[in-house]
């Protein structure tokens, strides 16, 4: 796809942008080190000044990156290198195993059910417990 961009981070900043240079016909590489997309802001109850709820603003836009066609996804991976100028670029991405097939999870939870192994939990600061099927361990 001509006119590619690479976007790195997947909160809402990353969301917004990487959206709408996609409406504007670039193809577009959104890379998130997390193996889900929200970033900080999934983590909030309500937003400021408005007291809106978070997730009723981050969802809509979450499931438009997974859909859009001009956005590819790159979850559970980092950026390592960005060679090049604007416009012709080549970047090396380091991509984590997930040990889940993306393209064939169904978000049913057997794979969690069955994983034997346990880690703190990131996305509540590792005040919890999860499995370490379900992200990075």
């Amino acid at each position: 796809m001509p006119n590619e961009v690479l976007v790195i981070g997947g909160g809402i900043a990353g969301i917004t942008a990487a959206l709408d240079l996609a409406e504007k016909g670039y193809g577009v590489h959104l890379v998130e080190k997390t193996p889900s997309i929200g970033g900080r802001m999934a983590q909030l109850d309500k937003t400021f000044p408005t007291l809106d709820c978070s997730i009723c603003i981050l969802a809509p836009k979450m499931v438009e990156i997974s859909r859009h066609p001009n956005i590819k996804l790159i979850t559970c991976s980092e950026v390592k290198e960005v060679a090049g100028s604007a416009g012709s670029f080549k970047a090396k991405v380091l991509k984590r195993a997930g040990f889940v097939y993306a393209d064939r999870c169904t978000g049913c939870g057997a794979c969690t059910e069955k994983c034997p192994v346990k880690v703190p939990n990131e996305f509540d600061m590792s005040m919890g417990i999860r499995k370490a099927i379900g992200g990075k361990a």
